[in-house]
């Protein structure tokens, strides 16, 4: 299985970050998702799930940054369009990120359960999109938590992919 990402050069665009135009931010955080898709899928995946988190956070926070949860996107969309996070143009479910927790504690939905993108304090950060490929939806809800994601995809997870994308401090 294979991710693609449809920018030229590393770095993601400044569109989905830290330094995008006030049109694609809510609340001063970035939520504007970028597109994707996904190749050489295996032949019996149901659905997808994908996690987006900052493992370049733990020395400034103490602790990976979760920007991104979703599952149970059908296997038959392996497209997934810009804006898929705030506009609903494919279904799928999705958690909550680190803003949801008590050190940010954000209460806006539309911020703490979607995408949000990356705000690196300190440096450029390489955030890790990992897509599963899944033979079983999940049995999780909107707003869901990682510690619920990751034991949900025990024996589910056909395979998986994943990709470092920079971002600039």
């Amino acid at each position: 299985m294979e991710i693609h990402l449809p920018w030229s050069g590393d770095q993601m665009p400044d569109k989905y970050a830290k330094y995008a135009p006030a049109v694609n931010m809510r609340g001063g955080y970035p939520i504007l998702s970028f597109p994707f898709s996904i190749s050489d899928v295996p032949v019996n995946t149901k659905y997808f799930a994908w996690s987006l988190l900052d493992y370049d956070a733990v020395p400034v926070g103490g602790f990976i940054w979760i920007h991104w949860l979703a599952t149970d996107l059908a296997a038959s969309t392996t497209e997934i369009p810009e804006n898929a996070s705030q506009s609903g143009a494919v279904h799928f479910i999705q958690g909550r990120n680190s803003n949801a927790g008590r050190m940010v504690n954000v209460q806006d939905p539309l911020i703490n359960q979607r995408y949000v993108g990356p705000q690196p304090p300190d440096q450029t950060h390489d955030y890790t999109l990992t897509v599963y490929a899944l033979n079983a939806p999940l049995e999780l809800e909107n707003g869901f938590w990682y510690n619920a994601f990751r034991r949900e995809l025990q024996g589910k997870v056909l395979a998986q992919a994943q990709v470092e994308i920079p971002s600039q401090s």
